[in-house]
């Protein structure tokens, strides 16, 4: 196989629009574009958007990225798999044809908060099991708050499905079909790889309504015929594929044990590599499996990049990023940039609010107060997961939106005190990309190894580092004081 010639797609269906890669088997980008915004109904704890939106905005983005493809003089027919990626915990109502019976329900909706303590209370021996309980943005809490409180609507649907599930049945015309990474949050076990029985005896919900599960990377059947013959690749087969958190993690880079990789995206999402399985009784923490028998401990926060579109929307990053650095570091200023309400790592806490310690001598400190807030967020996160027991944090890697600022990685490394590795291709659909090309290549971990190439690493500032320090432990103080952990 001559691996510069042959190539596969990835699509990330994101919280803000989507984006779709074409690369070779070396990893080596041929064409790329991104569409969208998306609109969203956000009301109180509920997040809503239109899945035929996006099935819109797939289809422009995907037919653009093919024609740039087409440019540079190859054939759609060399393209050979294809994998989707979407966010963790957003869930769909479809009928027994792929029609959507109900908005998304997308993964930070927050209205389920009594199904998810329902949940955790019938279910404390898998929880046991699994090693973590259930959260109210976990896809499962969202399904059961349909059976209680849009019955009709629970009773006419065929299928519960996640984001990514979704787009692969409109892709392939087979509903019905999910992956190990994105059902996690369905409830799925992932040790003895089925469905557990408390599902159906306990909440009643019929497990013929969920899913058939394969392992990321699996070949799950082909491009059905309407968007074979769209978009001329007759030989495309669709790969089962992660949620965006995962997929961001093998595009990060990360390969052995020790091995840790923050994604910044919309939120902050951490996950290592681990030979044992990781549990936390508080639920903060969770495991998702590797097809090839590793174990992946880490979680979400609810802080990341949307906390610089909500507090500066409209600006230009890049101009700020360099107005930061003749700021004096670390700031005054203690943020925790939460945007809205709850907080689910490096703490569960359902009232954790947004909060600010001092008085800004302007708007950019106060811009470099919440990269700085993510960070010690960010740190806060490893050593929980090192204090449950996972390998201790050798190598950073970190990929998503985020990392494309510099300055906001430097200050990250400073907070850390440890380098950060950044890959040349950072972002959840490189990702996506890698887990098309794992069949072709013998396996998720080789498709990364001959894929990701590390461009840039960050190395922590001794001076700064030190500042960091102080400051780290007045933020962790802080949560204290509010109760937060």
């Amino acid at each position: 196989m001559e691996r510069d010639k042959v190539f596969v797609l990835g699509i990330d269906l994101g919280t803000q629009g989507v984006r779709s890669l074409i690369v070779n088997l070396r990893g080596k980008i041929v064409a790329e574009e991104k569409e969208g915004p998306f609109s969203s109904h956000l009301e109180g704890e509920i997040f809503e958007q239109d899945p035929e939106e996006w099935v819109q905005k797939v289809e422009v983005c995907v037919s653009k990225v093919l024609r740039k493809f087409a440019d540079c003089g190859y054939s759609p027919e060399a393209i050979l798999a294809l994998s989707c990626d979407s966010t963790s915990g957003t869930v769909l109502l479809v009928d027994k044809e792929g029609r959507a019976l109900h908005p998304a329900i997308m993964y930070n909706d927050s209205r389920a908060r009594e199904e998810a303590s329902f949940v955790n209370s019938v279910a404390k021996t898998f929880c046991d099991k699994m090693g973590y309980r259930f959260d109210p943005s976990f896809a499962l809490c969202k399904v059961l708050w349909v059976k209680r409180h849009k019955m009709e609507l629970f009773e006419k649907t065929s299928y519960f499905l996640h984001a990514a599930d979704y787009l692969v049945g409109v892709l392939t015309g087979e509903w019905g079909i999910s992956d190990i990474s994105n059902s996690l949050k369905m409830g799925y076990d992932l040790i003895d790889l089925q469905w557990p029985e408390f599902i159906e005896r306990e909440l009643h919900i019929p497990v013929a309504k969920l899913p058939k599960v394969f392992m990321t990377g699996e070949v799950i059947g082909e491009l059905n015929a309407y968007w074979s013959k769209k978009w001329g690749c007759p030989r495309l087969k669709v790969v089962a594929g992660a949620t965006d958190g995962t997929a961001s993690f093998y595009a990060s880079g990360v390969e052995r044990v020790g091995d840790i990789s923050s994604t910044l995206g919309t939120t902050l999402v951490i996950r290592g590599i681990s030979e044992r399985q990781i549990k936390d009784p508080q639920g903060r923490v969770y495991c998702h499996l590797h097809p090839e028998g590793f174990w992946l401990p880490g979680g979400a926060s609810n802080t990341g990049g949307e906390c610089l579109n909500h507090f500066f929307p409209g600006i230009d990053f890049s101009e700020w990023d360099e107005r930061v650095k003749n700021l004096p570091l670390p700031t005054t200023l203690l943020v925790y940039p939460l945007v809205r309400q709850g907080e689910r790592l490096p703490f569960a806490h359902s009232q954790a609010r947004f909060f600010k310690v001092g008085q800004e001598k302007s708007s950019l400190e106060f811009y470099a107060a919440c990269l700085e807030g993510v960070g010690y967020v960010e740190r806060y996160s490893f050593e929980l997961l090192e204090s449950l027991g996972a390998n201790p944090v050798q190598r950073v890697f970190s990929s998503g939106s985020g990392t494309r600022s510099l300055v906001w990685s430097q200050i990250r490394a400073d907070i850390l005190n440890r380098p950060i590795k950044l890959p040349s291709t950072p972002e959840s659909a490189m990702g996506s990309c890698i887990v098309a090309a794992a069949p072709l290549l013998g396996g998720l971990r080789s498709a990364a190894q001959d894929m990701v190439t590390i461009v840039t690493t960050v190395e922590p500032r001794p001076q700064e580092a030190s500042r960091y320090e102080e400051k780290y432990r007045l933020f962790v103080e802080e949560c204290h004081k509010r109760g937060y952990c």
